[in-house]
């Protein structure tokens, strides 16, 4: 696995874990619309920490920003 995702769309996405996680535990978001947010967030939160987001892979994308 090649990273393929720059600092920014990792914060990014780390932000809306964070926002999904805290509407959902203080029942804000709830049902299945709330359990399907918290696995998507839970899916965020861990492509941020392995900077690999697998959906960017087949059409080689990057958001790493390469220095000139």
């Amino acid at each position: 696995m090649k990273a393929n995702m720059g600092s920014a769309d990792r914060i990014i996405r780390i932000l809306i874990a964070v926002i999904i996680a805290v509407l959902y535990f203080t029942n804000i978001i709830t049902g299945t619309l709330g359990i399907i947010l918290l696995v998507a967030g839970a899916v965020f939160l861990l492509t941020s920490l392995v900077s690999f987001c697998p959906i960017y892979a087949p059409f080689k994308l990057s958001t790493i920003l390469k220095k000139k």
